[in-house]
């Protein structure tokens, strides 16, 4: 008897909101408690809350303010525990901090009708995410952003990852979190390099979707380097929303195709982030690597040296240092190896994304290896002293 396949398919509806505020555990402030009782508001929730202990290093009170907020709402949610790590990049490299996370999932009894709350920079964020992602096969997670970076790029997004075998996020899950809150207190808090370097993540957008934003942002490059919460708000409010209208609306939110526009200058970031043991942070690295790749755009033809010319001062209008960490021919060929390794880590065709003008994206297939170098000798020379 010939058996025949068996096949069935089906969708899955994913939900999953942006919230601002200021001043979220001010006990006056309903939107977290109000976002709890909306998922149940017939018995307690059981939270169990992760914090960057950079967070708590610039906010010794906001513990003792969770606490005291829970208890004050203690019909919808019950408090458990609150777990500081270590943030910063590193902690994506650390078995011993997710093994934390899940052990504190476990001892607290987080369910998958539990919430894991996050509050930190990206990389905790990505950490916690994972493990969260893997902890029960999912329990939810909640998601409260601390830098520019994470509340308009990393945390607005659906993945969740560590490192692993010397490689950026090796290990990941697709994961959509509840909810995620932008609380713009944190960011009065920040050094002025993570205040800056979050902004890479809003010209990338902007470069390859929305002239019109990045001239918002070439405008006011001076006010957005001296700290103008205003023009900061947004440019956070712009690139999340852009990035979560990708996500929906841009027909691969699972990333299983070859083009990634959000990656746009990411392969020479990763790759440079790995060459400097992580001390560069995410943001700076992204800022390098999309001028590097604007770099290389010019020199294929695909856009003016005006047009190249103007991006670059925009960057450097900011804040952003635009020299490459690679002092000699054996550093720039370990910078070009890393195409094949975000070739590697996406998987099939190789797929560069650049621009052809200013909002307007472009893919590549190959790489013109002696013209990549030479944008990275031209990119050193004119920054490498500055």
């Amino acid at each position: 008897m010939q058996l025949q396949p068996i096949k069935q398919s089906f969708q899955v509806q994913y939900d999953y909101q942006l919230y601002f505020t200021s001043g979220l555990f001010v006990l006056e402030n309903q939107m977290f408690v109000n976002l709890i009782a909306d998922y149940k508001d017939f018995e307690p929730v059981k939270l169990l809350f992760v914090l960057d202990d950079g967070v708590k290093h610039h906010h010794p009170s906001l513990i003792p303010q969770i606490e005291d907020y829970c208890k004050a709402h203690r019909q919808t949610i019950k408090y458990t525990d609150t777990l500081v790590l270590p943030g910063g990049e590193q902690v994506k490299n650390s078995d011993k901090a997710i093994e934390s996370v899940l052990k504190g999932v476990n001892d607290n009894k987080i369910c998958r009708h539990s919430f894991v709350v996050v509050i930190g920079g990206g990389a905790v964020i990505d950490m916690v995410g994972y493990a969260a992602a893997i902890a029960h096969r999912g329990v939810k997670l909640i998601r409260i952003p601390t830098t520019v970076l994470s509340q308009n790029d990393s945390a607005v997004g659906v993945k969740n990852s560590v490192n692993a075998f010397k490689k950026k996020n090796f290990l990941g899950t697709f994961a959509p979190p509840f909810a995620i809150i932008n609380d713009s207190d944190f960011l009065e808090t920040l050094e002025q390099r993570d205040w800056i370097s979050g902004i890479s993540e809003a010209i990338k957008v902007a470069l390859i979707k929305d002239k019109t934003f990045f001239k918002y942002i070439a405008d006011n490059a001076v006010a957005l380097k001296n700290r103008e919460m205003e023009p900061m708000q947004y440019v956070i409010y712009k690139c999340a929303e852009m990035h979560m209208h990708h996500i929906a609306q841009g027909g691969d939110p699972f990333e299983s195709g070859s083009s990634r526009p959000l990656d746009f200058g990411h392969w020479a970031a990763h790759k440079m982030e790995f060459m400097t043991n992580y001390e560069l942070r995410h943001g700076e690295a992204v800022a390098k690597g999309i001028a590097l790749d604007v770099t290389y755009a010019q020199l294929v033809g695909l856009i003016s040296e005006e047009d190249l010319q103007h991006i670059l001062d925009v960057m450097i209008a900011i804040g952003f240092d635009l020299s490459l960490p690679v002092q000699n021919d054996d550093k720039i060929e370990q910078l070009l190896n890393g195409i094949e390794e975000f070739r590697e880590h996406l998987g099939g065709q190789l797929t560069i994304t650049l621009i052809s003008d200013l909002g307007v994206k472009y893919d590549v297939h190959t790489i013109d290896m002696e013209l990549m170098s030479k944008a990275i000798t031209k990119l050193n020379h004119q920054f490498a002293l500055n």
